[in-house]
């Protein structure tokens, strides 16, 4: 029995979606991408009784040949490992947006993974459920898996010494809701791995959203809490509401002309949140790029130093080789 045999008998199923079937590849697999995919929940994931969920994929492919994976229809979560080829120890789990509505698949998940590998960070781009396709509790699943995922890493045999969490857009409101709620019980234990830690030690949100309120992402807001949501909801999931003296420290980034997200309610509002409660915080706003500009559309900007700022932000919180 190899190491992703046990970690998949004691924690998940290292298994491609779509393996058991006879498939290579799962659908929408391109070249290059992780072909190491742990899933986080033995047999059916937390509120899932009777969902039967067909993956679904879309590719956009660029005039310049980059592709834009968009994945829906996720009946079975988990994270793709990208390793490096000489690892530091450190480690990033990596949430890609989409409105909750899809994830992507390049923009914000694989690209990401890539480019801090080839740092020797070793990252999981998680695939996580979205809330919108018929999970009880639709709000907290996504974070019920980014936490379970944090905690499999860390019970995994990844080398992972130091690890943060990154988000992008409404995978921003995940890593923001992991940040303030890593230890926020969402889920029953279901192995030994849920008594570890979930908590990050530095939290990074790109043009997140942060607000369920006024100035809310319309999409985020629908599919995240329903079409009708109570008062109640909208104050439990605002989660500039929510900072709070155990919240991690959290570096955030994002372009002044975002007409998606707007940034004074969301971004802005988690900083002026985080410092009003004294959490180590970084606020980068750039003046252009505009929403969802993840690392391709930085080539030749200045929006294109955003990693390395993340980076040396990180090294003075922990985050360091």
């Amino acid at each position: 029995m190899d190491r992703r045999e046990a970690i998949g008998l004691g924690l998940g199923c290292a298994l491609l979606p779509g393996t058991a079937l006879g498939q290579a590849h799962e659908t929408g697999y391109l070249p290059g991408d992780s072909e190491e995919f742990i899933t986080l929940w033995p047999g059916t994931p937390p509120g899932g009784d009777g969902i039967k969920l067909d993956l679904k994929v879309t590719d956009a492919v660029q005039p310049d040949g980059f592709h834009v994976r968009a994945v829906s229809q996720i009946q079975t979560p988990g994270f793709f490992v990208y390793r490096p080829v000489k690892p530091t120890g450190l480690a990033m789990l990596i949430i890609p947006g989409g409105g909750y509505t899809s994830e992507g698949g390049d923009r914000g998940g694989r690209e990401i993974a890539q480019y801090f590998a080839s740092l020797g960070i070793i990252s999981f781009v998680l695939r996580y459920r979205l809330p919108g396709e018929g999970w009880k509790r639709r709000e907290t699943v996504a974070l019920q898996d980014a936490q379970r995922a944090m905690r499999l890493i860390r019970a995994g045999e990844y080398g992972a010494r130091s690890l943060g969490v990154i988000g992008f857009s409404a995978g921003g409101h995940v890593s923001t809701s992991l940040a303030m709620r890593h230890a926020m019980p969402v889920y029953q234990n279901v192995s030994n791995a849920d008594q570890l830690d979930a908590r990050p030690v530095i939290a990074a949100h790109m043009y997140p959203v942060v607000t369920m309120g006024a100035g809310a992402h319309p999409g985020s807001l629908e599919k995240l809490l329903g079409p009708n949501p109570s008062p109640e909801a909208v104050a439990a999931w605002s989660l500039e509401k929510h900072a709070g003296r155990d919240t991690v420290p959290s570096f955030i980034c994002l372009a002044a002309d975002d007409d998606v997200v707007p940034p004074a309610p969301n971004g802005i509002a988690l900083f002026n949140a985080l410092q009003a409660a004294k959490v180590p915080s970084e606020l980068q706003v750039f003046e252009s790029g505009g929403h969802g500009f993840s690392l391709h559309w930085t080539q030749g900007k200045p929006n294109a130093a955003w990693p390395k700022l993340f980076l040396a932000w990180a090294a003075t919180h922990g985050f360091r080789v």
